[in-house]
């Protein structure tokens, strides 16, 4: 009996296939499961992980002109680009980059937005090298107890690793703006100073999220920007240097219609009538605001440059006004040197 020669290729692929995990009909495929040893782990992903310098300068103070800062980054592409966040390389004089190897280079910012608090930086690769690069994963797959990792530089203690799980997904902070929620990652992974722009990998190492902020007051409480909003955000960054978003000029909270009524009501006083409460919108470009939902979605599809129509309650009837959508611009609030972040709220409907 002659026995056929081993062939590797078909082996390494019997193996890969039995690596797949099946999912039930009707149900998405599980992700895999990762085994590598997290020693392994670090020493496979924190090359790709970068130690920023940032240095502002401002002239209108009398004292203390020079803020510095630190914070963490990640590559993106082996041409340079870091993706970190934006209070750590928005509006400073001087950025400079450490990488793993050890070598320290300049950086200039490509693209900002304070709002969602991402930021694209880029440096020039040393000649000869090749800069390793980190694998972006699916936040949309992420769930409640999954175990993750951040690698940052908390404190200036450059390549730290800590560990967690994630505690809650779709956690909006309450303080923001409704055109502007954002959805974020909870996580009991030490997050710390100089852990900003640092990256939230999963099991296999992908990383699923960027460090940005955590509860002063609270103990293992910590925030990361879902990875899918950044890449969705990287087109308009790394080519307009800014993400462009209407701005309606107004803001407003979300009423019932029990409150809608009595806002509406009319009250006299020494003769005269007066209504109680200001203008009250109850259609955005045709759209009934009657729900979170309805309202997130009437929201979704504003452009700027295109016409905004609005049906409001004012002075006792109803006026359709109409006028044409401005780019958002950067506010002071926008622009803080470190995100405070209190009372976050499950995002609605979630």
């Amino acid at each position: 009996m002659r026995v056929a020669p081993r062939r590797p290729g078909v082996l390494a692929l019997l193996v890969a296939c039995l690596l797949v995990v099946r999912a039930a009909p009707g149900e998405e495929p599980r992700p895999p499961t990762c085994s590598e040893s997290l020693p392994d782990l670090f020493d496979r992903i924190s090359p790709a992980v970068v130690y920023i310098a940032a240095t502002s300068i401002n002239p209108f103070r009398l004292a203390d002109r020079v803020t510095r800062a630190v914070g963490s980054g990640f590559l993106i592409d082996a041409k340079g680009l870091i993706l970190t966040n934006s209070h750590v390389a928005y509006a400073r004089q001087s950025l400079r980059v450490s990488l793993d190897s050890g070598e320290t280079l300049p950086a200039e910012l490509v693209g900002a937005d304070p709002i969602y608090d991402l930021a694209v930086i880029k440096i020039t690769p040393p000649p000869g090298s090749t800069l390793p690069v980190a694998t972006l994963g699916d936040s949309d797959r992420v769930r409640v107890g999954d175990e993750v990792f951040a690698i940052g530089n908390p404190l200036g203690l450059d390549q730290t690793l800590t560990r967690g799980i994630v505690s809650a997904i779709n956690r909006v902070l309450t303080e923001t703006a409704f055109s502007d929620q954002e959805p974020l990652i909870q996580t009991d992974t030490a997050i710390n100073p100089g852990s900003s722009g640092g990256p939230l990998v999963d099991r296999c190492g992908a990383v699923v999220g960027i460090a940005t902020a955590n509860v002063p007051e609270a103990h293992s409480i910590g925030f990361a920007i879902p990875i899918n909003l950044a890449k969705s955000a990287l087109p308009s960054l790394t080519t307009r240097g800014r993400v462009v978003r209407p701005w309606i000029g107004f803001h407003g909270q979300l009423i019932g219609e029990t409150l809608r009524s009595l806002l509406r009501a009319q009250l006299v006083v020494a003769g005269h009538d007066y209504l109680v409460g200001g203008d009250i919108v109850t259609r955005l470009n045709g759209t009934r605001l009657d729900s979170d939902e309805r309202l997130e979605e009437a929201m979704r599809q504003l452009e700027v440059g295109k016409t905004l129509r609005l049906t409001l309650f004012r002075d006792g009837q109803e006026r359709e006004v109409e006028y044409e959508l401005p780019e958002r611009p950067i506010l002071p609030g926008d622009t803080m040197e470190r995100r405070s972040v209190l009372e976050p709220s499950r995002r609605p409907g979630r």
